[in-house]
């Protein structure tokens, strides 16, 4: 004992510095990376980017305030993916959109724009799109990354053979897209879904693509009144981990969505309209909120355009990423697009 007293400051200062370092590591959100031009205007990082605290091993716990007002559901282990060649581990967690430093009735945003938004004001304005039930298209929905796609199995890792892409419709982000637009029609709107792969064989240029493509519909169906860029997003943790944000609603496990919404600010010119987009995802995320809490995380408000300049009713929509299951984010869809049926009806 008296040994072992002597070296106790001397354990507690290691212990001390190492929950210091610790304490500065953070989890990103990766997001794929884009060197585009004109004509969409976009070039560098896409948006998908996010700060979870760090999970250092599978059985530890994501911070308190990421618990907040939910519980995880419980992990069930396919069997046909063998342990022994997981690469790196999923975590499921929910990301609390909650600590906002922007927030206001429902609506949690992460502002990266430098702007000051008054959003109670912003939520009150008179939402003008005009859209209407019947059956001219009303509702565009693209992919500007359309090979993005999801975990086929519910488990707590992830192996070589789980591909982050893949150009089969079934398995990829379209498959969402299809939930998406076969609700808002139900719904009784329009909607034209397309299912371009704007990032395959070409990764780069995707949103240049995708600029033609919307435009093509643009001007081929004048009454579109929104257009829908459905992504899904990627959330890489310390060394090979990756986080899966889920929130349970209705005894099933959805994948949270995040929506995106970019401004005319910094260096981004050419996008007058950016509050209009603005105020149309900031009501459907309060929407998304008050009917299946937890399913919409923080908004990311950023200085870009991806194309949302074309129209006043642009919105980026992130649905999951690529350690939730396929099933979990079309359920997501089915969600958000039961949300935004019940917008619009109130809109007009």
């Amino acid at each position: 004992m008296k040994g072992l007293s002597g070296r106790i400051p001397l354990i507690l200062s290691t212990l001390i510095c190492l929950v210091s370092v610790l304490s500065g590591i953070a989890a990103l959100a990766v997001g794929d990376i884009e060197i585009s031009a004109s004509p969409s205007g976009e070039a560098g990082l896409s948006p998908l980017k996010d700060i979870l605290p760090p999970i250092l091993s599978s059985s530890a716990a994501p911070e308190q305030g990421d618990l907040a007002g939910s519980s995880l559901p419980a992990e069930s282990v396919a069997v046909s993916a063998d342990p022994a060649d997981a690469v790196g581990k999923i975590h499921s967690q929910f990301l609390s959109p909650y600590s906002a430093k922007l927030q206001y009735g429902g609506v949690y945003i992460k502002n990266s724009t430098g702007l000051d938004i008054d959003l109670k004001a912003e939520l009150a304005a008179k939402l003008s799109l005009g859209i209407k039930k019947g059956s001219d298209p009303q509702v565009l929905i693209v992919h500007t990354h359309a090979t993005e796609s999801y975990m086929t199995e519910d488990r707590p890792f992830y192996t070589a053979a789980d591909k982050s892409r893949t150009t089969d419709n079934a398995k990829n982000v379209t498959a969402v897209g299809d939930t998406l637009a076969a609700v808002i029609e139900a719904g009784g709107y329009k909607v034209l879904h397309d299912r371009t792969h704007h990032d395959h064989p070409a990764y780069n240029g995707s949103y240049d693509r995708a600029y033609t493509t919307i435009n093509e519909y643009l001007k081929k169906y004048p009454g579109i009144k929104i257009v829908i860029d459905l992504h899904r997003d990627s959330i890489a943790m310390s060394g090979n981990d990756k986080a899966k944000p889920v929130v349970e609603i209705d005894g099933k496990k959805a994948a949270q969505v995040m929506l995106v919404v970019g401004s005319q600010t910094g260096s981004v010119t050419g996008f007058p309209n950016w509050k209009s987009n603005f105020r149309l995802a900031a009501r459907f995320q309060q929407k998304m909120e008050k009917l299946y809490p937890g399913l919409p995380r923080q908004m990311l408000f950023c200085s870009r355009r991806y194309n949302m300049h074309l129209t006043t009713g642009s919105m980026l929509l992130e649905i999951g990423t690529d350690s939730n299951t396929l099933e979990e984010a079309k359920y997501s869809a089915e969600l958000a697009g039961k949300a935004l049926v019940a917008l619009l009806g109130e809109i007009n």
